[in-house]
């Protein structure tokens, strides 16, 4: 803010750290004392199998989520060219988890009809490589 270099212009704020979608997940586990036990399905089944039931995935995972991504920070850094970033993501997840875990009530709410769609989606798929 107050950069004369920035006005009218739009910046991308983000680390240089860069990591895959299993490093950000096995991260978060580690951070919360867990085993990961990832289990991968396609956006696309997702997409498709949530619309029916009022779940849209287009935007936020295979607009978003559905590929590891790399962020250029050029433009950033040529505006502002001490910017750094001083806190790495293991940190930044254990500050954020923190705050949820110490905010039960603002931040962890149960959705039992999501994790049983979740669940019927594993076991759709476990049937499916069964039937082959």
């Amino acid at each position: 803010m107050g950069n004369r270099h920035a006005i009218g212009e739009a910046f991308q704020i983000t680390g240089d750290e860069t990591l895959t979608w299993n490093q950000i997940y096995a991260t978060i586990a580690d951070a919360l004392g867990v085993t990961l036990h990832p289990y991968y399905v396609s956006s696309a089944f997702l997409a498709d199998a949530g619309k029916k039931y009022g779940y849209d995935f287009e935007g936020s995972l295979i607009g978003d989520k559905s590929v590891s991504v790399v962020f250029d920070n050029s433009k950033l850094k040529r505006a502002v060219p001490d910017m750094r970033t001083t806190v790495r993501f293991d940190q930044g997840v254990r500050i954020a988890l923190d705050y949820v875990l110490s905010h039960p009530e603002e931040c962890q709410r149960e959705d039992p009809e999501f994790d049983s769609w979740c669940d019927r989606v594993i076991e759709a798929l476990e049937a499916a490589k069964e039937s082959l």
